[in-house]
């Protein structure tokens, strides 16, 4: 099983364009597979519904949360998907298992106010200030996940109608747009703090850490943390929570579904529509506490 495991790693990155994070992952949950056939003395080529049953509660002995145990399954579904493409094994037995279902969680996100207090808490007086404060305008500004940020590259943004060429996740490439708020706080990066981090080197990315090469996602958490703290913020504020609050922003101003799902790269609707959630329980909210005939009447 092994050296199936190899080449299905080799597709993932060759054919999909996963990211070494995400190949990871299914390695890990295709290892935990294989253990377990091997402690059962089973052959992946021969499985049954039973094995798979008794792999899922080996999976709930575990304490493992429904949203792993899902994962689980679905590297498992596209592995044996993988092996029907090769002519190794006939049938996908795990398309006949659904996922466990999983809890809707609403995602996190800032109120404009909020936000608008991490804005103003800025000194922009030292290079990595300007870079800090770009790197909060562009999150905002353009929804981009945290990979997509570091991976930015000078020939990417046309300053002429304020779009960056983002490249997510598969290694698909889109295009987002950013407003004149950071566009004049890129302008005073790039004039007046890029090449003092860059110290005389070259480099073809947009955000640098203090030695003056590429910025990591750690390097961008620690930048947005030390913005945080100068802050009156209580929450944790990470990039996704700022990709959270660029889609429900959107949402409540107006923009359609459709085009906030091509701003954020995601590949399903339904993705997207998490968001809705999100702008209907404010909405309900605003309604019940403000509407005359919508509030509690208290019984005398």
């Amino acid at each position: 099983m092994q050296k199936h495991i190899e080449s299905f790693k080799d597709y993932l990155e060759s054919e999909k364009h996963y990211s070494d994070k995400t190949i990871l992952n299914y390695e890990l949950d295709l290892n935990s597979f294989r253990d377990f056939l091997e402690c059962k003395s089973k052959d992946f080529r021969y499985l049954d519904k039973e094995i798979i049953r008794g792999y899922l509660k080996f999976l709930d002995s575990a304490k493992l949360k429904n949203s792993t145990v899902a994962r689980h399954m679905s590297s498992l579904r596209s592995f044996y998907n993988f092996l029907v493409r090769e002519g190794i094994v006939q049938t996908n037995l795990f398309k006949n298992f659904s996922n466990p279902k999983l809890e809707k969680k609403l995602p996190n996100f800032l109120y404009y106010d909020e936000l608008n207090k991490i804005f103003d808490c800025f000194d922009n007086v030292t290079p990595l200030d300007k870079r800090n404060k770009l790197i909060l305008e562009l999150l905002y500004a353009t929804g981009i996940r945290i990979g997509e940020l570091i991976e930015i590259k000078l020939l990417d943004i046309n300053d002429g109608d304020r779009s960056i060429k983002v490249r997510g996740k598969g290694k698909k490439e889109r295009i987002v747009y950013y407003g004149e708020y950071t566009s004049e706080a890129m302008k005073d990066y790039l004039q007046n703090s890029r090449n003092k981090l860059l110290r005389e080197r070259e480099s073809e990315f947009l955000i640098l850490n203090n030695l003056g090469t590429e910025i990591t996602t750690n390097g961008v958490r620690d930048a947005l943390n030390k913005i945080i703290k100068k802050s009156s913020i209580k929450n944790k504020v990470s990039p996704h929570v700022i990709r959270h609050t660029f889609a429900t922003h959107l949402l409540e101003a107006g923009a359609d579904l459709k085009s906030v799902q091509e701003l954020l790269g995601h590949e399903s609707l339904s993705t997207t529509q998490i968001y809705t959630h999100v702008t209907n329980e404010r909405l309900r909210s605003v309604y019940l506490n403000t509407h005359p005939r919508a509030k509690d009447v208290k019984k005398e």
